[in-house]
């Protein structure tokens, strides 16, 4: 019988990933000369970009939310577009509007900001809840309907959205059911110490430059529409799967919470699972990628009873502390 040197455990990727992942390291890279630190927020809004997803970016002011949102945007060939969200915007001002045409007779629609690929929405929270909803109609249906006739929105279309959550005066604050249309809520905290002497180093050495003039356009739509095709062949698992369920299931019977999570949770914890898995390199996803996405896809999707609220728990807590009860699928 003829010998084979062949290593039983060797593992050869069945879905072509090296593209993506230079793609991602070139992001990182050219990302990291002009925001330093928050790694983990850059890696958040890369992989709701390859899994299809809306972001909200919550940050104290000064922490680089818009900075970053407008960077990344930079790195992508498309049609980008910023709204500063105030108490007096309506929702003619994000979708557009109706206008008399006088040589025509007619009324032509001019289109808003919203139409475009990467939107980024500053202080999310300063805008009434009327709209808020035009908002959030559009980022779930990714289409809009005006005087009868109904407008889609170009792939990709994506929403990176920032807010405060210290000033409450002139806010208003995001309905749970609203908030569940966001695939992930970062939360950005404040740099270490040697960030920080980095960051006032970079400002130093640049003087008046603009380093985002610096960062180039590393994807286009074609591109970006392709790889987020990819990611939906990433291989999962059936007891992933039910992993993933027993953990979703897991926050609508704990005793500390009185908002469970939805289907929509679960799917997208299986959505950004697979664009970390493929980040990586490999085309299947682990019980450690639920368990490093499922913090961020949950935080902002529990509601804890007011007793807990009231004892100092937190969402982050008690997420944690499901995670570590449910069994590890094998």
């Amino acid at each position: 019988m003829e010998e084979t040197n062949e290593n039983p455990l060797a593992f050869n990727t069945r879905i072509e990933l090296s593209a993506l992942q230079e793609a991602v390291t070139t992001l990182k890279t050219e990302l990291g000369k002009v925001i330093i630190g928050q790694h983990e927020m850059i890696e958040l809004l890369i992989i709701a970009i390859l899994a299809d997803g809306h972001s909200l970016i919550e940050g104290v002011p000064g922490v680089a939310k818009t900075v970053t949102a407008k960077a990344l945007a930079k790195t992508m060939n498309v049609d980008f577009s910023r709204i500063q969200f105030t108490p007096d915007l309506m929702p003619s001002d994000i979708l557009g509007t109706s206008i008399f045409n006088m040589k025509t007779s007619e009324f032509e629609y001019k289109k808003g900001p919203i139409f475009s690929n990467v939107i980024l929405i500053d202080e999310i929270n300063r805008a009434p809840a009327k709209t808020q909803a035009a908002l959030f109609e559009v980022m779930a249906e990714r289409q809009i309907t005006i005087d009868s006739v109904t407008y889609t929105m170009p792939p990709p279309f994506l929403v990176f959205a920032t807010q405060n959550p210290i000033e409450q005066e002139g806010t208003y604050a995001l309905p749970e059911a609203q908030l569940d249309r966001f695939l992930f809520k970062i939360k950005v905290p404040y740099p270490s110490l040697a960030e920080e002497i980095q960051i006032l180093e970079g400002h130093h050495e640049r003087k008046s430059g603009n380093a985002m003039d610096t960062i180039p356009a590393i994807l286009n739509a074609t591109q970006i529409e392709a790889y987020q095709e990819t990611i939906k062949t990433i291989v999962i698992a059936k007891n992933i799967l039910e992993y993933i369920a027993t953990l979703i299931d897991a926050t609508r019977t704990n005793s500390y919470i009185y908002l469970g999570a939805s289907p929509r949770a679960s799917i997208a914890i299986m959505n950004a699972s697979k664009a970390m898995a493929a980040i990586q390199g490999r085309d299947f996803v682990t019980p450690d990628d639920i368990k490093k996405i499922a913090p961020h896809v949950l935080g902002h999707r529990l509601q804890l009873t007011p007793e807990r609220e009231m004892e100092g728990f937190t969402t982050e807590k008690v997420i944690l502390q499901i995670i570590e009860t449910i069994e590890i699928p094998r």
